[in-house]
């Protein structure tokens, strides 16, 4: 079972840990984590799955986002590796949707290695539309940056 609420500050250490496993030497730290926890334009989200019968819930998934006076930078989109392909990350994204318009986010955007074809998938199935490319934006391979935007629909 899975379930999505706000990220804690308990959770922190071991998001880490998975964001150091996935993202290597570009991973934020423990102490990122807590400091961008304090942030009033900030929400982080998390995804828990029951482990066992002890009802240990333990995060899976994490994401976040910063209201930039209306646009959300949605930073940290990761899901363990032992939990993909399950609709976890879609499920997450949903709820930061919610939550980040719940500060003020109207329109949301994120940055994506252009090797990552699962996650460029996901986002344009969630209505996000690719608006440019940023060159040699990661390390570790230097890749170029695919820009996605979710904009606001206006009734205008």
């Amino acid at each position: 079972m899975i379930s999505y609420e706000h990220m804690k500050m308990t959770d922190c250490k071991r998001v880490a840990a998975m964001e150091k496993a996935i993202f290597g030497h570009d991973a934020w730290t423990e102490e990122d984590f807590r400091e961008s926890l304090c942030c009033d334009y900030a929400v982080y989200v998390v995804a828990r799955a029951i482990e066992d019968e002890a009802d240990d819930r333990m995060a899976v998934a994490c994401a976040g986002v910063r209201n930039m006076c209306g646009d959300g930078d949605i930073t940290n989109v990761m899901v363990d590796e032992g939990y993909r392909r399950q609709g976890i990350a879609e499920g997450l994204l949903e709820y930061l949707f919610e939550e980040g318009r719940k500060i003020g986010v109207r329109s949301f955007t994120l940055e994506v290695r252009c090797s990552n074809t699962a996650a460029i998938k996901l986002y344009e199935k969630l209505g996000f539309v690719s608006e440019g490319i940023r060159p040699g934006f990661y390390d570790a391979p230097k890749e170029d940056a695919v820009i996605f935007w979710k904009r606001e629909v206006s009734d205008v």
